[in-house]
C-alpha cells in the first residue's frame, strides 16, 4: 500500500513538472513572439502583439505595453528589435530587459490608432487587475469597463472569482458586464444580468455604455431601453442634488463676504464700497503668511491657515477701525457721501497692493488638509469647498454668540434698534462706531483667507464680491443675520439651478429682477429688524 501511494504522488509530481516543462517555453515563445510583431508596423500585427505580450506573464509586459502608450515604444525595422525609452530617458530591450547604449538611428515609435489605444488600455487593465493593492484592481476594472476588450474577460472572471474585498469585486463584476455586452454570442439571459449590473452602476459612463448598444435581439434592446430611462431619471436626481451643493458652496462664499457688511450696514447705516478691500487685505495676509512659512519653516505649510486667520481679522479690522475714526465719523447721516468717500478708499487700497505686490495673481496653495475630493452618490465634494462651508457656518455661530452674551453685542444691538435712546443710556455710540465697523472689516478679512483657498488673490478680489454682498445683505434684511444667513444661501442656489438654462450672466440678470421686485413687495426685506427707530 505504501509502494502504491508512493508511486501515486510520484506520478503526481511528473505531471506537474511536465505541464511547467512545457508551458513556459510556449509563453516565453508566445511574449517572444508578441515583441518582434511590434517591428512590423501593421495595425493588425500591433494589435495581436499586445494580446501575445499582455497574456504572457512576462515581467516586461507592463513596462513595454505602458511603454507603447506614452509613446516610448521603438522597433528597428532592419534588425526587428524592439526597445523601450525609460522615465529617465535610457534605452532597454525589449525582449530581454537589457541595457542598450543607444537607440538605432533606425528606429521609429511604433504607431496607435484609436482601436489599438483602447486595446493598450485594456491590457493594462488586465495586467493589473490582480495586483495585491485594492485601490489598483479597482482602476484597472474601471479601465476595462471603459475599453470592454473581449480579451480581457477571462482575466476579469479568473479575478472576480477570487475577489474578496466588496467594492474591488463589484468593479470585477462591472467589467465583466460591459465585455459580455459588446461580445457577440452571448446569451440573452448573460446579457439581461449584464444590463442589470450596468444599471445598478448608474453613471454616465454606464449610460454610455447601454447607449452605445447595437444589433442586439430584441428582448435585450427593450432591457437597455428600460435601463436607459431608469438611469437618466437617477442622473437627473442626482444633477439636482450636485446643483444644490454648489449653490450651498456659493452661498457659503457670499455668506462669509457679505456677513461684516451686514454688521456694518444695519449698525451704521454705511454705504461701505471699501468692503471688497478688506477682503482683499486678508486674502493678502494669507499670502505673506504662506510666503514666510515657505522660506522660512516649510514644515509649518498645514497650519498656514491657522495662522493666517487671526492675523488677517486683525489686520482688516485695524485699518477699518482707522477708516472709520478718520473718514466716516465725519459723513454719519450722509450715505452718499460716505458711498463716495468709501469707494475712493477702495481705489486707494487697491492701488496700495498694487505698488506692494505687483498687479498679477499671487499663489496662495492649499494645505493637504483641503486638497482633493471625494465622491457621495454621483456627485463630487471637494474638501475646500466643504471646509468653507464648515469655517462660514462657525463663524456665523461665534458672531450670534458674540452679539447675544458679550457687553459690545448688546450695546451694538441696542444702537441698532434705536440710537438715540441707547445713547441717552450710557452707552458711546462713537466707540461702538469704531468696534462695529473694525468687527465687520475684520469678518471680511477671514473671508479673505477662505476665499484665497478657492479664488485667485489679485487686487481686484473684493471688487468680484461687493455687489454680491450688498444683494445678499439687503434681500435678507439690514442688520439682521440671520436674513443674510437664509439670503446668501437662497441667492446661491438659486444662481447655481438658473445657470444651466440661462447661462452664467443672465442668470446673475435674473437674480437681480427678481430681487428688484422682491424689494418692491418687501422694502426691508426677508427679516426685517424690530426697534422703534426702525418702525419710525
Amino acid at each position: 500500500m505504501a509502494a502504491n501511494a508512493f508511486d501515486r504522488i510520484r506520478s503526481i509530481v511528473l505531471s506537474v513538472f511536465l505541464t511547467v516543462a512545457l508551458t513556459v517555453p510556449a509563453l516565453a515563445g508566445a511574449f517572444e513572439d508578441g515583441v518582434a510583431k511590434f517591428a512590423n508596423d501593421d495595425f493588425p500585427d500591433t494589435e495581436e502583439a499586445i494580446g501575445l505580450v499582455a497574456n504572457s506573464g512576462n515581467p516586461l509586459a507592463f513596462p513595454i505595453i505602458s511603454a507603447l502608450q506614452d509613446d516610448r515604444l521603438s522597433a528597428d525595422p532592419d534588425t526587428k528589435k524592439v526597445y523601450i525609452i525609460q522615465q529617465d530617458g535610457k534605452v532597454i530591450d525589449a525582449a530581454t530587459g537589457a541595457p542598450v547604449g543607444k537607440l538605432p538611428d533606425n528606429a521609429a515609435s511604433v504607431r496607435l490608432n484609436n482601436r489599438l489605444r483602447r486595446s493598450v488600455e485594456a491590457a493594462l487593465g488586465s495586467l493589473t487587475l490582480l495586483s495585491p493593492d485594492p485601490a489598483k484592481r479597482i482602476a484597472a476594472a474601471q479601465s476595462v469597463f471603459k475599453s470592454h476588450e473581449e480579451s480581457a474577460l477571462p482575466v476579469v472572471e479568473g479575478a472576480l472569482a477570487k475577489e474578496t474585498n466588496k467594492a474591488a469585486k463589484d468593479a470585477f463584476a462591472e467589467a465583466r458586464a460591459a465585455i459580455l455586452l459588446n461580445t457577440s454570442g452571448i446569451s440573452d439571459a448573460d446579457k439581461l444580468d449584464a444590463i442589470a449590473t450596468v444599471k445598478a452602476r448608474g453613471d454616465q459612463e454606464a449610460l454610455a455604455l447601454l447607449t452605445d448598444l447595437s444589433d442586439q435581439s430584441p428582448l435585450v434592446t427593450k432591457a437597455a431601453a428600460s435601463a436607459i430611462s431608469s438611469i437618466q431619471s437617477r442622473l437627473a436626481v442626482w444633477s439636482a442634488v450636485q446643483n444644490a451643493w454648489y449653490g450651498l458652496s456659493l452661498g457659503s462664499v457670499l455668506l462669509l463676504a457679505a456677513i461684516g457688511l451686514a454688521i456694518t450696514f444695519g449698525v451704521m447705516g454705511v454705504i461701505n464700497m471699501a468692503h471688497g478691500e478688506m477682503v482683499m487685505l486678508g486674502a493678502y495676509t494669507t499670502f505673506v503668511v504662506q510666503d514666510v512659512i515657505r522660506t522660512n519653516i516649510p514644515g509649518l505649510f498645514d497650519y498656514s491657515l491657522f495662522i493666517a486667520v487671526p492675523l488677517a481679522f486683525l489686520v482688516a479690522g485695524a485699518i477699518g477701525v482707522l477708516i472709520e475714526r478718520t473718514i466716516i465719523r465725519f459723513l454719519y447721516g450722509r450715505p452718499l457721501e460716505t458711498l463716495l468717500a468709501t469707494w475712493g478708499i477702495s481705489l486707494v487700497l487697491q492701488q496700495a497692493v498694487r505698488t506692494a505686490f505687483g498687479p498679477t495673481n499671487r499663489e496662495v496653495g492649499n494645505p493637504s488638509w483641503m486638497s482633493g475630493a471625494f465622491e457621495l452618490g454621483q456627485i463630487t465634494i471637494t474638501y475646500n469647498r466643504l471646509w468653507i462651508l464648515c469655517f462660514t457656518l462657525a463663524v456665523f455661530a461665534i458672531l450670534l454668540a458674540m452679539l447675544r452674551y458679550t457687553a459690545l453685542g448688546l450695546e451694538m444691538r441696542a444702537v441698532t434698534q434705536n440710537r438715540r435712546m441707547a445713547a441717552s443710556m450710557g452707552i458711546a455710540t462713537s466707540r461702538v462706531d469704531a468696534l462695529t465697523f473694525g468687527l465687520g472689516s475684520g469678518i471680511a478679512g477671514i473671508a479673505g483667507v477662505a476665499l484665497s483657498q478657492i479664488d485667485n488673490v489679485s487686487p481686484n478680489l473684493g471688487q468680484s464680491y461687493i455687489i454680491d454682498s450688498f444683494m445678499v445683505v439687503v434681500f435678507g434684511g439690514v442688520g439682521n443675520l440671520w436674513g443674510t444667513l437664509v439670503g446668501a444661501f437662497t441667492l446661491g442656489i438659486a444662481n447655481k439651478f438658473l445657470e444651466p438654462v440661462a447661462g452664467a450672466v443672465l442668470g446673475k440678470i435674473a437674480i437681480l429682477v427678481l430681487i428688484i421686485l422682491f424689494i418692491q413687495k418687501r422694502p426691508r426685506g426677508l427679516f426685517a429688524l424690530k426697534g422703534r427707530a426702525v418702525e419710525a
